[in-house]
């Protein structure tokens, strides 16, 4: 192998190393908490710019420029594990709470299903907190999402994803 060869794929390296930790990631889903929208087994591409510059190996980031919005899918870290979910409410969202035909958590007139317990943990929570959001998987008859968890931080978020 020649000078130019080592230095182009070296340099191939590199770049695929810095598209990896600051750029892009790719998440292979293991579930069906997402369910219709992402099937157990589909891989994702995330964009790991979209809400700021992420740490490389930790599970926050350096700096944040935006903000997470309703109905974005993203990934953040859980009990080290990459967790996708839909983001159901951002910072300031009135949660309010109903117990007429079970229990449930109202945002915005949708209606989410809670567990007795998870009601009654939630319950005294009026709105999602600063800094946070509260994520909900599409399948929410089998996701562990923030009914069970609580509110995730955004700086915890690594990112969007943007293609399936």
């Amino acid at each position: 192998m020649n000078k130019y060869t080592f230095r182009c794929v070296a340099a191939g390296i590199l770049v695929g190393i810095f598209l990896k930790f600051f750029i892009i990631d790719i998440v292979h889903v293991s579930g069906t908490s997402m369910l219709p929208t992402i099937k157990n087994g589909e891989t994702l591409i995330v964009n790991k710019l979209s809400y700021g510059l992420d740490m490389p190996f930790g599970s926050s980031l350096i700096t944040q420029w935006k903000e997470p919005k309703v109905d974005d899918i993203v990934v953040f870290m859980k009990d080290n594990n990459m967790v996708v979910k839909r983001v159901s409410a951002v910072a300031g969202t009135k949660l309010e709470y109903s117990t007429i035909s079970g229990y449930n958590l109202i945002i915005n007139t949708k209606r989410i299903a809670l567990t007795a317990e998870q009601y009654y943990r939630m319950k005294n929570s009026t709105v999602v907190p600063e800094n946070t959001v509260f994520v909900t998987g599409d399948n929410q008859e089998v996701s562990i999402d923030s009914r069970s968890y609580g509110f995730v931080q955004t700086r915890n978020i690594l990112g969007k994803v943007f293609f399936k």
